[in-house]
């Protein structure tokens, strides 16, 4: 076997960690080395303090923290406020109004990070990044979402600790993480409730409080993992901001390293949350 010689004249492969994160937009070169010298950035989870480190920025992972950082600048993250009316869909076969209008400002070809049913309202994440989209939909990486329901009668502490408690549904068992009541009226209008809930079962929110006899008369998604609605009007759209890409890529890596280990998953079919 012929040995292989390395021409001292070639290029250095990679790029230099301080360009790449000077790039990224996370410093000036100047301050992304005092990061790497104090043993603040790691790169596919190793500590990195040498500043002549080279890498694949297609390839390798990098965080400053514990944050990740988005290293390829051809995806896209927008957030969604999904008005009541809409389905989740990017093509519906009956005709009914889908995502396609909230689109079209956006050259890449987006998808919707799992579903709201046509009378929900909320969060909704269009990206173009498949990967992440898996993590994020499949219920076995337990991503919590958070709904404000308003419901029908009067609801009390007691039904609040049975939703936390758990209730049996025809498919089986279910307790929401965390349970509140906002407002209850004793004029018969109707309560207010907020369920935290990491399933990714068929219009759960909607079966668990009809179970407890409060059918839900209005529900929106107001937060989705890190995050959060805010004041997005109903039917608009905005990119996540620099800190929203980087707490959802970083709880997507993650929830993707615990996934390798085996698991049981009792709630498949990511497709099928529909709230």
């Amino acid at each position: 076997m012929t040995a292989q010689h390395h021409d001292p004249f070639a290029a250095p492969e990679g790029v230099r960690l301080q360009k790449v994160l000077a790039n990224a937009g996370v410093a000036s070169r100047r301050v992304a080395e005092d990061l790497i010298v104090a043993g603040r950035v790691r790169v596919n989870g190793e500590v990195v303090t040498e500043l002549g480190s080279r890498i694949d920025p297609e390839n390798d992972l990098v965080d400053v923290d514990g944050t990740a950082i988005q290293l390829d600048q051809s995806k896209r993250y927008v957030m969604l406020n999904k008005p009541t009316g809409v389905v989740s869909s990017m093509k519906d076969d009956r005709g009914r109004p889908d995502l396609r209008r909230f689109t079209k400002d956006w050259e890449e070809r987006l998808y919707n990070v799992g579903r709201l049913d046509a009378e929900t309202s909320g969060l909704l994440v269009l990206t173009n990044d498949g990967e992440l989209a898996h993590v994020l939909a499949h219920p076995s990486f337990g991503v919590t979402k958070v709904y404000i329901a308003k419901v029908e009668g009067r609801v009390t502490a007691q039904t609040i600790q049975t939703l936390t408690r758990g209730i049996v549904l025809e498919d089986g068992p279910i307790a929401a993480d965390k349970a509140r009541l906002l407002s209850s009226s004793a004029e018969g209008g109707g309560s207010l409730v907020e369920l935290t809930l990491h399933s990714g079962r068929n219009r759960i929110v909607r079966r668990m409080l009809a179970e407890v006899g409060h059918p839900v008369v209005e529900l929106v998604r107001r937060q989705f993992g890190p995050l959060h609605l805010g004041t997005l009007p109903a039917g608009r759209t905005r990119e996540l901001t620099k800190v929203e890409r980087g707490d959802l890529l970083t709880l997507a890596r993650r929830a993707g390293q615990d996934a390798s280990e085996p698991r049981e998953d009792s709630e498949s079919r990511s497709d099928q949350e529909n709230e």
